[in-house]
């Protein structure tokens, strides 16, 4: 069907808040900046430098933007491909049908509004001094001492950016603790995690006024004190959206839609790209769609960062009344040599009346690569039991999520969700994989949005499995109800080092992943 886009490169260009000012500039950011730490753990491992590693601000952004412009360019390709027609410019929408680009119109039956939100600012005197997160991507210079206003994640990954490359790093919340909304204990732990990397953090700060003294310095105040000598004040308390939408992302204008941060329901690009897909087969496919939010993963790339999915164990406690908590906090291996603080947390929170995982929370090292792979089980609905029967990689943190047998505390509250029995599925197909959200931006969420086969491989008999390694309680489940598998006896037991796909009923067999993803899509495999 004839399809058009506006974009607007004054604005930021195609691609939108991930591409050019949020996931994917930021990701590149952390990167550069966790060299720094990098640096102090390799002593212990026996690394010497003659002199301080140095970090020049002005590559790392030219670098940055030159990805940034392959990007764009990648995705105009797209576009071109699909017969899209791109009109760059500022668009307004003028009435249901139309909408106005640099002052030329054009109509159209359907108006879909992606447009993202936009940093929130308060009015305070001397707002005209601060950065928002936007602006702290392109910075001229690298700040020497930086103020961070927010408690929310954006403000946490700013946080361990400058922090990385060497800034003195404040950050200022309103609230007692940073990441409202999130797990308690995995809000507490990452705090204290990041002050011991050198982040001071001053909460119950509410900000009152900025100042800028004759030697071009700023000085912060709050409800509490002043403090001053920033060479920036950086606020992020938030993005601002302005579309309300019903179930179906439809407007309150029957033919103009919304999807993404615009709306506010959960901001994140994997969430967009799912809305966007709903939207498509509502208005396309004759197949009304609603968006899926059950279980969806998220990650922080704070440092050290945070991977979440399911329920927080306030809201599992609220939802099921009886929970079984799992909790480990514990030295990595890397510290032991390193002799630096850290630690991983990692939660599994369990209803107690089903046995089913409804939340799972990471603090540490690779936590939102591990977590998309343990998300494929929470949304499939898994047990503590299938976790318990699968077999650790080791050694990984990751293990620990499978090898956490006695619960730390059980909480048990008498509520309606008592007594009532959820169906444990018997097996994951690819549809559950493609129906779990990804975690952005992550290598991981690959395995969640691989859509056509590379290759289709059709055999006829069972002795033709040759190389596949058949899990008995598989065979039991998968090949009954196969008439061709059934003409031939099955194998007992055979080799292969290719992820295979069952033919008949969707089923995965055995898959071969490099840690420490592999140890979170195992245990999907014995379920």
């Amino acid at each position: 069907m004839p399809f058009s886009t506006i974009s607007a490169d004054d604005l930021g260009g195609l691609g939108g808040t991930c591409v050019l000012r949020g996931c994917v500039p930021k990701k590149l950011l952390v990167y550069a900046s966790k060299f720094s730490h990098e640096f102090e753990e390799s002593h212990g491992f026996g690394w010497a430098y003659d002199t301080d590693p140095k970090h020049d601000w002005s590559t790392l952004i030219a670098n940055k933007n030159t990805e940034l412009q392959r990007l764009v360019g990648i995705y105009k390709n797209i576009l071109k491909n699909a017969n899209v027609d791109l009109i760059e410019g500022r668009g307004k929408v003028v009435d249901p049908h139309t909408v106005s680009v640099d002052g030329k119109l054009y109509t159209a039956k359907n108006i879909l509004i992606a447009v993202g939100g936009r940093p929130s600012m308060p009015d305070i005197p001397g707002i005209e001094h601060v950065i928002d997160s936007d602006a702290a991507l392109d910075l001229p210079s690298k700040p020497e001492k930086i103020a961070i206003v927010g408690g929310g994640y954006i403000a946490l990954e700013f946080a361990g950016i400058f922090n990385g490359l060497k800034s003195d790093v404040h950050v200022f919340i309103r609230q007692p603790k940073v990441l409202r909304g999130f797990d308690e204990e995995v809000r507490d732990f990452v705090a204290e995690q990041m002050s011991l990397r050198g982040i001071t953090f001053h909460t119950e700060h509410s900000p009152q006024a900025i100042t800028k003294s004759n030697d071009g310095l700023l000085s912060l105040k709050t409800n509490k004190e002043t403090i001053g000598g920033f060479s920036h004040v950086m606020f992020a308390t938030g993005r601002k959206p302005n579309t309300k939408v019903d179930e179906y992302s439809r407007t309150s204008v029957d033919s103009i839609w919304a999807v993404g941060d615009v709306t506010d329901r959960i901001n994140l690009t994997p969430v967009a790209l799912m809305e966007g897909g709903a939207f498509a087969k509502t208005l396309f496919g004759d197949e009304p769609t609603k968006p899926e939010y059950r279980a969806v993963p998220a990650a922080v790339f704070s440092q050290p960062p945070i991977g979440q999915v399911g329920l927080t164990e306030e809201q599992a406690i609220e939802e099921y009344g009886d929970v079984d908590v799992y909790l480990s906090n514990f030295r990595p291996l890397r510290a032991t040599l390193s002799g630096l603080p850290d630690r991983v947390l990692m939660k599994l929170i369990v209803c107690a009346t089903t046995n089913k995982v409804v939340g799972v929370h990471m603090c540490g090292d690779d936590a939102p690569e591990i977590i998309q792979g343990i998300a494929i089980g929470v949304k499939a609905g898994l047990t503590k039991q299938d976790f318990d029967v699968t077999v650790g990689v080791h050694p990984t943190s990751a293990e620990e999520f499978v090898t956490m047998r006695s619960p730390t505390r059980k909480v048990r509250r008498k509520t309606a969700a008592e007594g009532i029995a959820i169906g444990v599925k018997a097996g994951l197909t690819k549809q559950d994989f493609d129906v779990t959200v990804g975690v952005h931006p992550t290598s991981a969420e690959e395995f969640v949005t691989m859509r056509s086969p590379t290759r289709k491989v059709r055999r006829k008999t069972a002795a033709e499995f040759v190389g596949a390694v058949i899990l008995e309680d598989a065979i039991g489940r998968n090949l009954t109800g196969n008439t061709q598998l059934k003409s031939a006896p099955l194998p007992e037991k055979s080799v292969t080092m290719n992820p295979l796909k069952m033919y008949d009923n969707d089923e995965f067999l055995p898959l071969f992943f490099a840690p420490p993803i592999c140890a979170f899509l195992s245990f999907l495999l014995e379920a």
